[in-house]
């Protein structure tokens, strides 16, 4: 079993800024990659960022290119997500996902992110 804890969201003016952190926790030995999900209303969700907890290589949206970066912590098993520039669109419900070798990968709770016009 994995535990993610998620924290950071909330509501913001347009190009204002965020950042979300969460942080895993249990089974985590053989984890290998995090990664920030989002899902805005009546949309299917869709990968905002990745990083490797190896070597932190890191890819993104082309949506948020140069708006938002991830980053990690190891020694917390902790990723962060710094999102600048914020528009209405970046509107959604955003999860951390967890990659796991072998299989059974997790999902955060997700936490709101409302970016207001």
């Amino acid at each position: 079993q994995v535990q993610l804890v998620e924290s950071g969201g909330g509501l913001v003016q347009a190009g204002g800024s965020l950042r979300l952190s969460c942080t895993a926790s249990g089974s985590i030995s053989n984890m290998y990659a995090m990664a920030w999900y989002r899902q805005a209303p009546g949309k299917q969700r869709e990968l905002v960022a990745r990083i490797s907890t190896s070597g932190g290589n890191t890819n993104y949206a082309d949506s948020v290119k140069g708006r938002f970066t991830i980053s990690g912590d190891n020694a917390k098993n902790t990723v962060y997500l710094q999102m600048n520039s914020l528009k209405p669109e970046d509107t959604a419900v955003y999860y951390c996902y967890v990659f796991r070798t072998g299989g059974g990968n997790y999902w955060g709770q997700g936490t709101q992110v409302t970016v207001s016009s």
